[in-house]
């Protein structure tokens, strides 16, 4: 049966929308636009066709004949894993805020700390927010939050709010970048691009971006929940047989009964299965070897792990797949600092762009910046050593305080660490003056 879905765009007048976009420069004509719906994307059902399409997962079926969604590659333990990994790892660090001044910079007291680092909505804390952010974009390829003003017209931001990205439409009106949101009551709101934060990943088009899972990864998952699903049956409908029963002439319907009902009482489990197969009318048992297509079902399972953690640039060892660990460089240390440099740096660098430019418009006074350090804080031996070449050692200057050093560990500064370390020798003490003669006492 054919299903036909209207996704032609319809008349949709809102009286707050329309309101709200008045109260703006501009607005009134871009109210026109969007009630009219002049764009095609912007359907009355709140997704756009691809995304009900996405949704559906028409357009997302694997050669392997299974549909990859986001509920569908949930399920799979390789990109659960490396989506956590990423959103965790993300969502667990501190976005310092620094000012500058001039050609120099310092950490600075500022009011939007607490929305990026500790609670961004009333709905949920800071990391909550950053790992539903991070894990939209993986999923669906783009993420997107709404930046929360006190009034419409103010450019102070109180905080900031995630979306799912299938209630997001972005489109253009009048070379503009708008986005369409669904809330959480049903009604629509349309956004100008300096109130949404929209985190785009490869392959963005000026508008969404295809998604890591169900574009790039769509095969490799395709392969998995297709190998699961083989193996869940294979072993609810009882594994393999070892043997095979042959006969060298036909059994009657008698002899085929009983023979039935031996076979169910040694496979129905409990301490049936310990009685021994009794077979009659000539019947002998033929060993059976592996099935080679089923001895390659956990082979082609390890390499889809493989393929997903490519495509996430998540290290394998990371999810436990701990085949061949030492392939790059010394190893896993080299690979954790791998995963930090080329994976979460390239996610951090957006992040810290895009909430600059919409929090503190042009080269700002101020700008946030991820402290990447905090990811090195469980390995004490290389942090101590860093910190001992930075404050100066062996009469070698140093380029940090040791009250830096004491704040970046939580510790409250000591009276005289704020003195740097030049690797100059101290002053030495005033020698005793010489008695009359210049001979010292005795001599």
């Amino acid at each position: 049966m054919t299903r036909t879905f209207d996704l032609s765009a319809r008349r949709h007048d809102s009286r707050v929308l329309g309101s709200w976009l008045a109260s703006r420069e501009g607005g009134a004509q871009r109210a026109g636009i969007q009630a009219s719906a002049a764009d095609e994307n912007a359907v009355t059902t709140g997704l756009t066709a691809q995304q009900l399409v996405n949704v559906l997962g028409m357009s997302n079926t694997s050669a392997a004949g299974v549909a990859v969604t986001q509920d569908t590659a949930m399920r799979v333990s390789a990109v659960y894993g490396c989506v956590s990994l990423i959103a965790g790892a993300i969502a667990g660090l501190p976005l310092a805020i620094y000012e500058r001044k001039g050609e120099e910079k310092s950490r600075a007291s500022h009011e939007y700390w607490g929305m990026l680092n500790e609670q961004p909505c009333e709905e949920m804390c800071a990391y909550t927010a950053w790992e539903y952010l991070i894990s939209a974009k993986l999923f669906g390829g783009d993420g997107f939050a709404k930046l929360l003003r006190p009034s419409r017209v103010s450019s102070r931001v109180i905080g900031w709010k995630p979306y799912h990205w299938q209630r997001v439409t972005p489109f253009k009106s009048d070379g503009e970048l708008l986005y369409r949101v669904v809330e959480d009551d049903g009604s629509v709101n349309v956004l100008y691009s300096a109130d949404m934060i929209h985190l785009t990943s490869l392959g963005f088009d000026g508008r969404t971006s295809p998604s890591p899972i169900t574009y790039a990864a769509r095969e490799a998952i395709g392969i998995s929940l297709a190998g699961q699903s083989y193996n869940a049956r294979f072993f609810s409908e009882g594994a393999a047989f070892d043997y095979a029963l042959k006969s060298a002439g036909k059994l009657d319907d008698k002899q085929l009964a009983q023979l039935r009902e031996s076979l169910a009482l040694k496979y129905t489990g409990g301490p049936n299965s310990r009685l021994p197969l009794l077979l009659t009318g000539g019947v002998d048992v033929a060993q059976l070897t592996v099935n080679p297509k089923d001895a390659e079902v956990l082979a082609t399972r390890l390499f889809s792990v493989q393929e997903i953690c490519r495509i996430l640039g998540v290290p394998p060892f990371m999810v436990a797949h701990t085949d061949k660990t030492t392939s790059w460089g010394t190893g896993i240390d080299s690979q954790g600092i791998g995963f930090v440099r080329y994976t979460l740096l390239r996610h951090l660098t957006q992040i810290r762009q895009e909430f600059n430019r919409k929090l503190w418009p042009g080269r700002g006074q101020y700008y946030a910046e991820h402290i990447v350090e905090a990811l090195e804080k469980a390995d004490l031996l290389t942090r101590f050593q860093a910190y001992r070449i930075a404050v100066g050692r062996a009469g070698e200057p140093g380029w940090m305080v040791p009250n830096e050093v004491r704040r970046r560990e939580n510790m409250p500064p000591i009276e005289g660490g704020d003195k740097i370390n030049t690797g100059a020798p101290d002053d030495a003490p005033a020698s005793s003056p010489s008695p009359p003669g210049g001979k010292p006492p005795g001599v």
